[in-house]
């Protein structure tokens, strides 16, 4: 192969990891963003109807590109009862974790919602060495201590206390991490998109049959939401997944997991901008304190795809 040749191959792999960057960075606006139409809809309307809704949006809107993929022929196997067993457990995990990330909205912030939920990044090493024993760098537990502190003054502005709605998001947090371990491992044997629309759908239905039963009162307040179901259903969990996917068949892992825990911040910047969310110098500090724990959490991935 000719110098010319390597360059331009050279050029386009980073041409190509700059579009999937940039893919992921949408991705974390989008679901930053989010959690202001979450966050308004949570102080008047049902969780579980809200949930089950936007979860169903999200996953109808994905179920004939899903399809598609059935009759094309996808290298990876498809739904089918061997595999549904996972499917069925990753979306009572997302459907949990969204309940308690719901709920949490009704007592605390956009912002704090986005930098507690991102907490995930922390708890997924932790709970890998814990319950998989799988060993983890020194910079992953000093991540995970900046990251309790950093939660303290956010939560807590520097005084004893947890907020209930910072609390309820924390127990999402480790929902969310769940979610994500299992996901990595039914991805490996299994179609992603079909996997993406059966977890929705799960979700979707649990969250919808409950709200049915304990929230019909607040139905009317959620159809008044309906712009609120359309964007977190269509943009943030169909539109969000797909850029999702793109970007990492490109980026490196170091790459999509520094870039997707920037939600926090998108999350925060969004509640400002939209809400008039106001941070005290301690819940900065927090903010910045729990971000740079975040990224020590990563800091094995990073070295990896350096040395790669």
């Amino acid at each position: 192969m000719t110098p010319s040749n390597l360059t331009g191959d050279f050029t386009l792999a980073r041409r190509q990891r700059l579009q999937a960057d940039l893919a992921l960075l949408a991705v974390a606006a989008i679901w930053g963003s989010a959690f202001v139409a979450q966050r308004l809809v949570a102080v008047e309307a049902g969780i579980y109807l809200f949930n089950g809704l936007r979860f169903l949006v999200g996953g109808l809107a994905l179920a004939p590109l899903a399809a598609s993929r059935v009759l094309t022929g996808p290298e990876m196997a498809g739904l089918n009862r061997k595999n549904f067993p996972g499917v069925l457990l990753v979306g009572l995990l997302l459907f949990t974790g969204a309940a308690f990330q719901q709920a949490g909205l009704k007592y605390t912030t956009a912002g704090n919602a986005g930098f507690i939920t991102g907490l995930y990044v922390v708890i997924i090493p932790l709970f890998l060495a814990l319950f998989w024993r799988q060993r983890q760098r020194w910079t992953t537990w000093l991540g995970a201590l900046l990251a309790v502190i950093g939660l303290f003054l956010l939560s807590t502005g520097g005084q004893l206390r947890l907020g209930r709605g910072d609390a309820l998001e924390l127990v999402g947090a480790v929902f969310w991490a769940l979610h994500v371990i299992f996901t990595g491992r039914m991805v490996q044997h299994l179609d992603v998109l079909q996997f993406a629309v059966g977890q929705y759908l799960v979700c979707g239905l649990v969250s919808l049959s409950i709200g049915l039963a304990f929230e019909a009162q607040s139905l009317s307040t959620v159809v008044d939401y309906g712009w609120a179901i359309a964007y977190t259903g269509l943009i943030s969990v169909g539109l969000g997944y797909t850029l999702q996917a793109v970007g990492q068949r490109v980026a490196p892992p170091a790459d999509a997991a520094i870039i997707l825990s920037l939600e926090a911040v998108f999350a925060a910047l969004a509640g400002w901008i939209f809400l008039g969310e106001m941070l005290t110098p301690e819940q900065l500090l927090g903010c910045g304190i729990m971000l740079v724990g975040m990224l020590l959490a990563q800091s094995e991935a990073l070295a990896v795809s350096k040395r790669a």
